[in-house]
């Protein structure tokens, strides 16, 4: 025998099922108002069921746009996440999946860019951390959740998308039409500043292969040469998984708190100890972050700086000083709630404050005349005519070191004076040990 539910029922019986699932927390109400609150739910519900305009409207609409209202009103982070939703926050991390590149906020009721990702489309049309997007395809913003905005930038591979952007300083928007495309997997750059050994490592954000892509760029590059120090760039790293953040941390110290969580009622949920292995890393360090380094990224930077490991050169960061965790809701869905703030070793919260550097600079963009190669190419003393010899006899010359910087790096020094003082700073810092390969 088979029966179904009449929807008047099915309301009734979505009704009773919300109020028990909230019984428990009204009763620490008081006396006749501790049901007001599911009262007056059940009432509108009812109101919605009986005289909305449509009659096509159904009951998991309803009860998803309930839960999405509730988990929206409690922070920029928290939110609902629909079947489509959750499928593309997992590609994020682990597959592959096309869009323009950027990490994307709410603030004050407007989408702003926290980061465009290094290498994609979005960084390669000059977005920029701290933009703001007024249109999706020519649809205001103003009214859109995060992922409601994430769901329309990403598309097939090939697709255009145009956003209205307003930059800072800017006086008036700027349409910007992007290809979308893959989003590179690599979250790890390396390469030599100078023949010294000292390494330019570019984390440009924390996905599921981070910690190992960055071990083996220490070991490829190792095998070069001694690493002598080490310039972490984490510049528009827009974060991540929060366990990458942990691992990458602990690569270069080898004991203390790396971050510990704290949720409701400044209760310590997890604490994060450094590990000492044979991989770790003890070469001098600078740290680069601006204002695109935000969450998992701040957590390295605090961490590092907390511990006297490292020098943090550049501008404040973001400020994303919270921990959000995905509950599957069984159906496909899923929430994204907001369960702690996270404090570096020290206990600093960095929520809505960021991580002030310890030298701060600006970054200034060069003018074009001013791009050039640093690099000499003039005559050296032994290459005069009738140069005094060296009184040792063998030229004075040292064994030839390998050629590790290139034009390339040259080029990448002069545009960018943010990177040319951390390379200044980490040549000067005492020296512990090189890095070699492992």
């Amino acid at each position: 025998m088979r029966f179904t539910l009449r929807p008047s029922y099915l309301f009734c019986l979505l009704s009773l099922l919300v109020l028990a699932a909230c019984a428990g927390s009204a009763q620490t109400a008081s006396g006749s108002d501790k049901y007001n609150d599911m009262r007056r739910f059940t009432k509108a519900l009812e109101l919605v069921k009986s005289g909305y305009v449509r009659e096509d409207v159904t009951n998991e609409e309803l009860m998803n746009g309930a839960i999405k209202g509730m988990l929206e009103a409690l922070d920029p982070h928290s939110t609902f996440l629909s079947k489509e939703d959750f499928k593309e926050m997992q590609e994020t991390t682990s597959g592959e999946f096309f869009g323009v590149g950027i990490e994307i906020s709410t603030e004050n009721n407007q989408l702003i860019v926290v980061s465009p990702i290094e290498d994609t489309p979005a960084y390669k049309a000059g977005l920029k951390a701290g933009d703001i997007i007024l249109a999706v395809d020519g649809q205001p913003t103003q009214d859109m959740t995060t992922q409601e905005a994430v769901s329309k930038i990403r598309g097939p591979k090939g697709t255009e998308v145009e956003l209205l952007i307003m930059h800072k300083e800017a006086k008036a928007p700027t349409s910007v039409k992007i290809v979308r495309d893959a989003i590179p997997h690599i979250s790890v750059k390396s390469r030599f500043l100078d023949d010294d050994g000292y390494l330019w490592v570019r984390v440009t954000r924390f996905n599921e292969r981070t910690t190992m892509e960055l071990l083996d760029a220490l070991r490829e590059q190792g095998r070069k040469a001694p690493i002598a120090g080490i310039v972490l760039d984490l510049r528009n790293n827009p974060g991540g998984l929060f366990k990458q953040s942990v691992t990458v941390s602990d690569v270069f110290l080898k004991r203390g708190t790396i971050v510990s969580m704290r949720g409701r009622g400044d209760r310590v949920l997890e604490t994060h100890e450094a590990r000492s292995a044979a991989t770790d890393v003890t070469c001098p360090m600078v740290v680069l972050v601006n204002q695109g380094t935000a969450s998992a990224s701040e957590i390295v930077a605090g961490a590092l700086q907390d511990h006297d490991r490292a020098v943090i050169v550049g501008e404040s960061t973001f400020g994303k000083g919270s921990v959000q965790k995905i509950e599957s809701l069984g159906d496909g869905t899923a929430i994204k709630i907001t369960i702690a703030r996270y404090y570096t070793p020290k206990g600093r919260s960095i929520q809505a404050q960021g991580i002030v550097p310890d030298i701060e600079i600006a970054f200034e963009p060069p003018r074009e005349d001013d791009v050039k190669p640093l690099r000499f190419f003039g005559p050296r003393e032994k290459d005069l005519s009738r140069h005094l010899e060296n009184p040792n006899g063998d030229s004075g010359e040292k064994k030839e070191k390998p050629k590790l910087m290139d034009d390339d790096t040259r080029t990448l020094l002069s545009k960018d004076n943010q990177l040319r003082m951390a390379l200044q700073l980490v040549r000067g810092l005492p020296k512990i040990s090189g890095v070699h390969a492992q």
